[in-house]
């Protein structure tokens, strides 16, 4: 006879408290099997296999499993496409109902749809709850009903809307009786999976409040440890967003005002998905002429543009999958305006190699940059990359780490002149957004 169970499926979520959707699931009362799928669809286009991304999951799923077991339960942790795993499931269980959290992304959308007629052909719904944000879809709007494009009016409606309802915790702890009882049930090793270690630390899931009452004096600083590293823990929910936003109200605005970027990004990507698919959010930047040549992209993947400051941020992504977020502006706009070569390219680039890729904030920062995106900055703004580095790496600190011969004769002479990039990407713009 089949177990009766209602199956939580864990994805951006990978936490046991003050998780919606796994709250909703244990409190119906019926005994739940917690889920973990390794999506193929996703696994399958990652061509390096040493991905911190995959090891990082791995290692969240363990800490789960843990703790799991401890209450005399277990993940069931697969390895498929989610269709093909719920149809093995649908199979193996007699299933009450799927519980999820919602995942804004295209694909995610589109897997969900997919995974949800697939369950309704036997009866079984697939019940979906907010999680990894403050306010979804269509929650923060404008007055006439549209979604706004522009961030500042945005937050500051944002803020008049929130209050203690929205930032509450979800008590899981109180139904977690509710959890299937089961013996452990090995997870898949990243060997199995085909995948490998790299032993790299990575970021702690804590922030102390001291540092959050210096965020807005050092965040633009690469040179020192000024910024959160929260993005890889607020990308696969190892972090509650409430919570994060609770310490973040009480200690620091400008943190507050990064996390509501955050969203606002992904609800210009849930209202606006054809940015996530390639398309410029202002359609006349889709007619620009880039010069998109690959050999200037390489120098430039590889951190060897003669431009020190441009040089650091690439080196420290490829070595450690992140990059300070003032150098992301400045490789961004570096790529597309110096060099010409289409954001979309560098969009990719960093979404196979950041640790803490989010499509959405990735999306929105690569045309943020390139000036054709929702609030952008305008073309014509084009960062200096000498200025940047006197004003926020006055003492080379950051530009020495990992760049070391940066004053050395071996180091490569500038790939473009400032100025003339600069001219000769206002024409190129310019001709773009005239036709316009």
């Amino acid at each position: 006879m089949k177990d009766r169970v209602t199956i939580f499926w864990f994805r951006r979520d990978l936490r046991l408290d003050d998780n919606a959707g796994l709250y909703q699931a244990l409190k119906r009362g019926e005994p739940v099997l917690p889920l973990f799928i390794f999506d193929r669809d996703i696994l399958d286009q990652l061509e390096d296999k040493a991905d911190r991304r995959v090891e990082f999951i791995h290692a969240a799923l363990a800490e789960m499993q843990d703790e799991l077991e401890r209450s005399g339960c277990s993940l069931e942790v697969r390895y498929g496409r989610p269709v093909e795993v719920f149809r093995q499931l649908l199979a193996e269980y007699d299933l009450t109902g799927v519980v999820t959290n919602t995942d804004y992304e295209p694909y995610a959308t589109e897997r969900d749809q997919a995974v949800a007629a697939l369950l309704a052909m036997k009866g079984v719904a697939l019940h979906s709850y907010k999680d990894q944000v403050i306010f979804e879809k269509g929650e923060v709007l404008k007055d006439d009903g549209t979604p706004y494009t522009i961030f500042t009016p945005y937050s500051r409606r944002w803020k008049a809307v929130v209050n203690d309802f929205y930032l509450s915790s979800y008590p899981v702890s109180r139904y977690r009786q509710h959890f299937l009882p089961r013996p452990p049930a090995a997870i898949p090793t990243l060997e199995w999976l085909g995948f490998r270690k790299t032993g790299g630390p990575f970021p702690l899931s804590t922030m102390k409040t001291a540092f959050l009452q210096q965020y807005q004096q050092q965040r633009d600083y690469p040179g020192i440890a000024g910024t959160s590293r929260m993005g890889v823990h607020l990308r696969h929910g190892t972090i509650s967003i409430r919570a994060l936003v609770r310490q973040a109200a009480a200690s620091s605005e400008t943190y507050l005002n990064e996390l509501i970027w955050r969203e606002f990004y992904q609800m210009i990507l849930w209202h606006f998905p054809a940015v996530g698919k390639g398309r410029s959010f202002k359609p006349a930047y889709d007619r620009i002429q880039w010069r998109n040549n690959e050999g200037e992209f390489e120098r430039w993947c590889a951190g060897q543009t003669g431009y020190p400051i441009v040089d650091a941020g690439m080196r420290e992504l490829n070595t450690t999958g992140f990059m300070h977020n003032r150098v992301r502006m400045i490789v961004a706009s570096f790529l597309a305006k110096h060099l010409l070569i289409d954001w979309r390219w560098g969009e990719a680039y960093f979404a196979e190699k950041l640790l803490d890729f989010d499509l959405a904030a990735n999306n929105g920062g690569w045309q943020w940059a390139a000036g054709c995106g929702c609030d952008a900055a305008p073309y014509f703004r084009v960062f200096n990359p000498t200025l940047q580095t006197k004003r926020f790496d006055p003492d080379f600190s950051y530009i020495r780490r990992w760049v070391p011969e940066w004053e050395e004769l071996t180091y490569p002479r500038p790939m473009v002149d400032h100025d003339q990039a600069r001219k000769r990407a206002l024409e190129v713009y310019g001709r773009a957004v005239k036709r316009g």
